[in-house]
């Protein structure tokens, strides 16, 4: 009987700029041009493949989603970024994401394979819908479109990306130098997508790469968006508050995988997590209020407005959220955020101003604050109990937020045999412990060869 090897943690680093904390890049060694310093990004990539993470991961917004007046902004473009980290790293993985939204899927199938080859293998594609105005605004459109329009357009993206990437068999690259023979043309197949929303010939312009193709991530909690991480996503970026909610998600989104014949194990669930560490946990909350009151109260107020979908004169700083509250745009906004907010507050009673201090002046992702002992226990805790695979990781300050969980996190995570010592593999798919795609016309083959015999 062949024993299954223990379970093992998933680590990505979530390169947010100068950090989580909207005042990072006021700290004493920040640089406030990080943001599109291309050192910046690869000293973090750097610090995180020294302590063996399985990723890095790059979001991307298409639109001015912030206030510029006081903090940094996600401005490069996360694949030419990522091939610049590529280069500059040997192991870990490199993820990034790009909206079905506002791109086509030829486009979005060859920038994430051509990064999986100048990578050997470690790229991975984070498929997004996009909700914001300035967005729409931005390619022509005058409102956003649906959420159930947004998740039809992107479920039928996601296919026809997967047909392109499978349309190479394996054997088709023969480069076969004494025969004259470059490519077998017999097992280069047109993918001829027809449906609502694309048309596309096909074939693709490019061979399966090491890990057959990247690696498909997924983030959105709403049922739209887990019908379509429980289709495709191999890996899944949530956003949970309580260890009880991201169990019950985590089976969810398993449940329905399995439900699609796709096994119990298919999808690495990944929550977000902000750490702010100190020698002692008194050091650590006064870490946390430190960077907090850099934060102007009117840039918390704003943001926490935009994320429950109201205007900031309907919030009081020392008062708690209005009872009313609702989806965003009639329920066209980001669901994961504004529940995972929104629950922070009610399960604690917060006032608004005790709620942005808890979120350290975020939004949505679970904010752990304490000595890498307790930190170390926390992640045990959710990871042992079932309410994570992993974790994507948001330090308060990058690098330093960062350097501090790798050299007092990481040992202790180490020697409770939690998280890897040494890579054991070279793809994002090794990192992830996921099986290699096997290419769809193998199986046709395969069935035409049953079906003959």
């Amino acid at each position: 009987m062949t024993i299954a090897p223990p379970r093992q943690l998933h680590l990505n680093i979530n390169v947010l700029h100068s950090g989580f904390v909207p005042s990072a890049w006021r700290t004493e060694d920040a640089d406030p041009r990080a943001f599109v310093d291309i050192a910046h990004y690869v000293r973090v990539a750097q610090i995180a493949e020294a302590a063996k993470f399985d990723a890095v991961f790059l979001a991307d917004n298409a639109s001015i989603a912030d206030q510029i007046d006081f903090r940094p902004i996600t401005a490069l473009e996360p694949t030419v970024l990522l091939a610049g980290i590529a280069a500059a790293t040997t192991h870990i993985g490199v993820i990034g994401t790009a909206s079905t939204s506002y791109n086509e899927p030829y486009n979005i199938a060859r920038r994430f394979a051509t990064l999986d080859h100048l990578s050997a293998g470690r790229a991975g594609w984070n498929i997004v819908t996009t909700a914001d105005l300035g967005s729409a605004r931005n390619f022509g459109h005058e409102a956003v479109p649906g959420h159930a329009a947004r998740y039809e357009r992107a479920a039928e993206f996601t296919e026809v990306v997967k047909a392109l990437w499978d349309s190479w068999e394996d054997d088709a690259l023969i480069g076969d130098k004494a025969s004259g023979r470059f490519v077998d043309p017999a097992k280069v197949h047109r993918i001829e997508h027809r449906g609502k929303h694309f048309s596309v010939d096909g074939p693709f312009n490019l061979p399966r790469s090491a890990q057959g193709h990247p690696v498909l991530i997924q983030a959105g909690g709403s049922g739209d968006g887990r019908a379509l991480a429980a289709r495709h996503a191999e890996a899944v970026f949530s956003a949970s508050q309580s260890f009880d909610e991201a169990a019950a998600y985590a089976r969810d989104l398993k449940a329905r995988a399995a439900a699609l014949g796709r096994g119990d194990n298919a999808i690495r669930v990944l929550p977000g997590l902000t750490t702010i560490i100190g020698a002692t946990e008194a050091q650590a909350l006064r870490r946390r209020d430190e960077l907090v009151d850099l934060i102007p109260w009117s840039y918390s107020l704003t943001r926490l407005a935009g994320i429950l979908g109201v205007s900031v004169e309907h919030l009081k700083l020392d008062e708690r959220l209005p009872a009313d509250l609702s989806l965003p745009n009639g329920g066209n906004g980001n669901h994961t955020f504004f529940y995972a907010t929104l629950a922070q507050a009610r399960n604690n009673g917060y006032t608004a101003r005790q709620l942005i201090r808890a979120l350290a002046g975020g939004g949505g992702h679970r904010v752990v604050v304490g000595t890498p002992e307790q930190i170390a226990d926390d992640i045990e805790h959710w990871f042992r109990g079932g309410g994570a695979d992993g974790f994507n990781l948001m330090p308060d300050v990058l690098p330093g937020g960062l350097q501090d969980f790798a050299d007092g996190v990481v040992p202790l995570l180490q020697k409770r045999g939690l998280f890897r010592t040494e890579y054991e593999g070279r793809t994002l798919r090794d990192h992830f412990s996921l099986p290699r795609p096997v290419s769809r016309h193998l199986h046709e083959k395969q069935e035409d060869a049953a079906a003959t015999a």
